[in-house]
């Protein structure tokens, strides 16, 4: 069974990083280049993995991971945050606000690869 991911980042070169290194025949990719539009397609496609940059524009990242925290539909639906934000202060907000996982940029393909292998199986 296709697996639905959602990315939501600003930087069109990352989307297209992250379908790249991802969609095949286990693994359906939708886009959003921000919070608002993430949160919005969100409830249309119901993903059955979330991966959100932290730095974007309308809402962020974190912002973006503790409303689909607060909606019963995603409240247990896997985050990864993938972001430049590589402080311990952010990665700890980051699983605060409910992210399973927290990959900084760059990151390695392989890396994200078996992650969501690991996640989704």
């Amino acid at each position: 069974m296709t697996k639905i991911i959602l990315i939501a980042d600003d930087e069109l070169p990352l989307r297209l990083l992250v379908r790249t290194t991802l969609e095949d025949e286990n693994y359906k990719i939708y886009e959003a280049e921000d919070g608002r539009e993430a949160l919005e397609l969100a409830e249309q496609i119901s993903p059955d993995l979330f991966l959100l940059d932290n730095m974007m524009p309308e809402i962020d990242g974190i912002t973006v991971c503790k409303e689909l925290r607060a909606n019963p539909k995603f409240s247990d639906r896997p985050i990864i945050m993938l972001t430049a934000r590589t402080q311990q202060r952010d990665i700890e907000i980051g699983k605060a606000a409910g992210a399973n996982h927290y990959l900084t940029k760059p990151f390695s393909p392989l890396e994200l690869i078996n992650l969501v292998e690991e996640i989704l199986s």
